[in-house]
């Protein structure tokens, strides 16, 4: 059986990343979106264990001690970690693995995984990103202006991922994220052990 590929997508708050994904969970098979630990409170209608395992920041510091995350990051004053144990376990099981992390945890990510297939979100304008935090409505005018303030910095990584997709057209966004994880698994390394029988009878000289 092949492995699965673990993607990290990124993008400043407010690019639409989360609804993007979940979009492509539900249109793609045999692909997850690997639930982190976060020490933030949960929002209305998230779940324990479903949308995050949500932890106290003494238990998240016992696990980051004992290194039991691939990766970790504080964000906005909480702190988010991704379970080695868990992950690996759904790649060997041939699952393709979304880790929806910042820059500062794709970095980490990249590092020891290399293979790790990177993706970017941008938004189509700095004017359509704060339109989008503001239509949420629930962060202040300084919250606004603090996430504003980050994305310039968040994006200013875009080098260090290897596909950029603008959330503009949400359907050619997610499109657009479709046609990525098809082509990462037409690769060589997936699909021969899935085509073993027909390469070895298409390599047999004596034609039997």
């Amino acid at each position: 059986m092949s492995k699965g590929t673990l993607f990290t997508i990124s993008a400043p708050s407010g690019a639409g990343k989360t609804t993007l994904v979940k979009a492509l969970v539900e249109s793609t098979d045999k692909i997850k979106v690997s639930v982190s630990h976060t020490t933030r409170k949960p929002r209305p209608g998230e779940k324990n264990n479903v949308n995050y395992h949500f932890v106290t920041e003494e238990e998240f510091m016992h696990k980051l001690t004992c290194n039991l995350f691939l990766e970790h990051a504080q964000i906005y004053d909480h702190y988010y970690g991704t379970s080695q144990k868990l992950l690996i376990e759904q790649l060997n099981a041939g699952i393709d693995v979304i880790l929806e992390i910042d820059w500062q945890g794709a970095q980490q990510v990249h590092r020891l995984k290399p293979d790790t297939v990177g993706i970017f979100i941008l938004p189509p304008s700095r004017a359509a990103l704060e339109k989008r935090l503001r239509k949420r409505g629930k962060d202040s005018e300084e919250v606004i202006a603090k996430r504003l303030r980050g994305a310039v910095d968040e994006i200013s990584h875009y080098v260090e991922f290897d596909y950029l997709v603008v959330n503009d057209d949400f359907s050619k966004a997610l499109k657009d994220l479709q046609v990525i994880v098809h082509s990462q698994r037409l690769r060589q390394l997936a699909q021969a052990p899935k085509l073993e029988g027909l390469l070895t009878e298409l390599l047999n000289s004596n034609g039997e």
